[in-house]
């Protein structure tokens, strides 16, 4: 009686065993259509991997953080394959219009002006911070301590058009304005500031916060120009299976999960797909 309980067991552990294979080997299908894709089966994202602790490269070349995260469980929840193309962010927009990628998932902040000409999604809330050297003895207490002073800013972005702005907001003041150097990624901008070559560095507050708390820059400033981040598409039909999964993700709470490994504030709206036609 024992020996045919126990085989009765194994037999349904076998049964069980081999439903669980065929289950798992069962295949996903793509929640996008092919039309809606560059590549078929794959969700090709643009990332600039110079912004630690959001998407960086890390000591094994692997592409590393809580954006490259988020990109890699939205393919999975699409069933599509994550690729990532490392490129400058200047180069973005230009890109993903001339169709050489799905998604920009690098944190490209919202504007109206963008929303007019691809499909955006906001979902993380960030602001702009001023970094200085580790030996600098600047106080700076307020914008108008920045007054005179050389910054270096990536070319193209929010943070470009905000330190544009700081420059305008102090010689509107009768205050000395800014000297302003671009680079083409953060990386850059913030060699020049450990070589001496500018005097600040204007970057988004996570990626300040972070270089602070390393010891390897101060953060002298931070919480300017607070704006959503999003996600962009071309193809509406992408954006929208995106934002489902997005909100998916936040009913289950995994987005927040994400957010909170990295200390990061996730955004108050309903994840919904802003841009022409919406």
């Amino acid at each position: 009686m024992l020996r045919f309980s126990l085989s009765r067991g194994l037999l349904a552990a076998s049964l069980f065993s081999l439903s669980t294979s065929f289950a798992s080997a069962q295949p996903c299908t793509p929640k996008v259509a092919v039309g809606d894709l560059i590549t078929p089966g794959k969700l090709v994202m643009s990332t600039n991997p110079t912004l630690p602790p959001l998407q960086f490269i890390d000591s094994s070349g692997e592409l590393k953080g809580m954006r490259i995260e988020l990109g890699k469980e939205i393919a999975k929840r699409l069933c599509l394959e994550p690729e990532y193309v490392r490129i400058e962010f200047s180069a973005m927009v230009p890109g993903l219009q001339s169709a050489r990628w799905d998604m920009i998932n690098t944190g490209i902040f919202f504007t109206e002006e963008r929303a007019k000409i691809m499909q955006m999604i906001p979902y993380e809330d960030q602001a702009i911070s001023v970094s200085l050297a580790p030996s600098s003895d600047k106080t700076i207490a307020g914008k108008d301590d920045l007054a005179g002073m050389t910054i270096g800013v990536e070319i193209g972005g929010f943070e470009e058009t905000k330190t544009r702005l700081l420059d305008k907001e102090l010689r509107d003041a009768g205050k000395e304005g800014l000297t302003i150097r671009t680079f083409d990624n953060f990386a850059l901008a913030y060699q020049a500031l450990r070589a001496g070559q500018v005097e600040g560095v204007v970057s988004i507050d996570a990626v300040a916060k972070e270089y602070d708390a390393r010891g390897d820059f101060k953060r002298a400033l931070s919480g300017l120009f607070p704006a959503p981040v999003s996600v962009a598409f071309k193809s509406p039909a992408l954006a929208d299976a995106v934002s489902a999964t997005l909100k998916e993700m936040k009913a289950d709470g995994s987005l927040k999960a994400l957010f909170d490994k990295y200390g990061l504030p996730m955004v108050a709206s309903d994840y919904s797909v802003k841009g022409p036609g919406r």
